[in-house]
């Protein structure tokens, strides 16, 4: 999902007839959409139109029923997300930088296999795969759809994938995170997958911007850094031209994982506290620059 953004006005007609979606996703994306097939436009009607489908299904983000978000998650409306990045400026921009990351720097880090956790609709994966061919990209997605799939089909270096293996060069997760029950569990498994000294690349939207952000993520707003370091990660800096940050592996040690514990309980704990701070000194920004 595309980071929120200060280009809600730029405006993207799509019409669904020129897209090739199967009659049942057209049927259910257009119960959701304006009449004549037009989707609309920008990155807060795709937040709406995905909002308007949690509450349809009776999903909650804070007694969650994971049957529920289940369905959610398989709902066409995720094709209709795919699509709209891939016309999107600000998020082909951010995909188009951490592309550019790893192939400029394939050689020089030994980088020859990438996995996309999450990667969804495949747009990364066909971006690095279009500037370097000689890389192995893989897509795990819990939720894979039917036109993702095909239309990564002519890239003979990119494939789906069920369950990760090991030893990847670079892992990259683009808003994942901020969805899943249990991101640092979920975390640790990205980790765990990485070789010794290999990269992640991971964005995160720990924002209440759409209803499937689960508010008990928002903690790590503050604190996922902190986390990082604690699970073996060191800090390289921004991915420029994305809101992604870089990560390395630097320790081959399994995820202490009591210790993690001890500082989630932390973090949530602090996680009002860090937002009255964080809210006073946007006030003082403001006033004074």
């Amino acid at each position: 999902m595309p980071l929120k953004s200060n280009t809600a006005k730029t405006v993207y007609v799509m019409q669904l007839d020129s897209f090739k979606l199967n009659p049942i996703d057209r049927e259910e994306i257009g119960k959701i959409t304006k009449p004549g097939n037009e989707v609309p436009s920008t990155l807060e009607d795709i937040w709406q139109l995905m909002d308007k489908v949690w509450d349809k299904i009776g999903c909650d983000n804070k007694n969650p029923d994971w049957d529920r978000i289940d369905r959610f998650y398989r709902h066409p409306v995720w094709k209709l997300n795919g699509l709209f990045i891939e016309q999107h400026d600000l998020s082909m921009q951010h995909r188009h930088a951490i592309s550019d990351w790893i192939c400029l720097n394939r050689i020089k880090n030994e980088i020859h296999k990438v996995v996309d956790y999450g990667g969804g609709f495949g747009t990364l994966a066909k971006l690095i795969a279009q500037k370097d061919s000689e890389l192995q990209i893989e897509i795990l997605e819990p939720y894979p759809n039917d036109y993702a799939k095909k239309s990564t089909v002519s890239y003979p270096n990119i494939r789906f994938i069920d369950s990760l293996s090991t030893n990847y060069g670079c892992l990259v997760s683009t808003d994942v995170l901020e969805h899943v029950h249990d991101p640092l569990r979920t975390f640790a498994e990205m980790i765990d997958c990485v070789r010794p000294k290999g990269y992640i690349i991971i964005a995160n939207n720990f924002y209440p911007v759409i209803k499937c952000h689960l508010p008990g993520n928002f903690h790590l707003r503050y604190t996922f850094r902190i986390f990082a370091r604690l699970m073996g990660l060191k800090y390289m800096g921004w991915c420029h031209g994305s809101h992604a940050g870089i990560y390395q592996k630097v320790s081959d040690s399994k995820t202490n994982r009591k210790r993690v514990k001890r500082a989630q309980y932390i973090s949530i704990f602090l996680f009002p506290y860090l937002e009255r701070v964080h809210l006073v000194y946007k006030l003082i920004k403001k006033a004074f620059i």
